[in-house]
């Protein structure tokens, strides 16, 4: 593409209403990651894919995210704990495909069903402090990777069943956030190739990445650093609020009354 023809396909992702109120969403989906740490996708996937067709949020939050990741990945390959990571990681990568095949060949209106009920259910279990009180295990590595997998093919939500089986642990915080951030990058790698394989990065795709990633990352870095004063449990509760109302809202009962 020539300079005008991208100058021209940007300025176009900013004049299409949708992709403006997608970008709206990003920035809230960010700030509560910059406060909390999680939600994001829990936030974003809903709404965005009453928004947009439910593979373009999928690809658009995909590359938004991992991007900002990407510098973090270096420090987490030295300081996760490899044991549990590796097979977790290798079953997520495997059973992404599986749900990617599931998002490409899913009815729309299905889909934002599926993406809405998935995010309230997750956060049924983040809000009932439950977590896995066991030594992680190969096979018990391999079955919550496998099921966060499917969860990242189908929906890019796949954070809770990960941070729910490691954070109950013995393990240090360091190395808590270094397994989440190596899986993350390793489960990504894999939804990229299955992703492509179904065609989802579309100009579409492209034009909600333009739209969305600069308000990401601003959301994040104020969200990081303007709202440090207040307790991490006021900050949480907020984001699950916030995660709430976002599965609601995206339910296509509503959209009548709110589209």
């Amino acid at each position: 593409m020539s300079p005008a023809e991208i100058t021209g396909f940007v300025l176009s992702a900013f004049a299409e209403p949708r992709f403006m109120l997608a970008a709206a969403v990003a920035f809230v989906a960010g700030l509560v990651r910059g406060f909390a740490g999680f939600g994001a996708a829990m936030i974003f996937m809903p709404v965005a894919s009453s928004i947009v067709a439910p593979q373009t949020a999928a690809a658009g939050f995909l590359v938004m995210d991992t991007v900002l990741t990407l510098p973090l990945v270096a420090g987490a390959a030295r300081h996760c704990e490899w044991h549990t990571v590796l097979p977790a990681a290798i079953a997520g990568m495997l059973v992404v495909p599986l749900g990617a095949w599931v998002l490409a060949h899913g009815d729309p209106l299905t889909l934002r069903w599926i993406i809405s009920i998935v995010v309230l259910a997750l956060l049924g279990l983040l809000l009932s402090g439950w977590r896995y009180t066991g030594k992680p295990t190969v096979p018990a590595s391999l079955a919550v990777g496998g099921c966060a997998g499917f969860l990242s093919g189908t929906t890019q939500v796949s954070g809770p069943p990960v941070v729910a089986f490691w954070v109950s642990g013995s393990s240090s915080a360091q190395a808590i956030r270094a397994n989440l951030i190596m899986f993350f990058f390793l489960d990504g790698l894999a939804a990229f190739a299955a992703f492509a394989s179904h065609g989802f990065f579309t100009a579409d795709t492209m034009k909600l990445i333009v739209a969305g990633a600069p308000t990401f990352a601003l959301a994040i870095f104020l969200g990081a650093h303007g709202f440090g004063r207040t307790s991490d449990t006021f900050y949480r509760r907020i984001a699950f609020a916030m995660i709430a109302i976002a599965a609601i809202t995206g339910m296509p009962v509503l959209d009548g009354l709110l589209r």
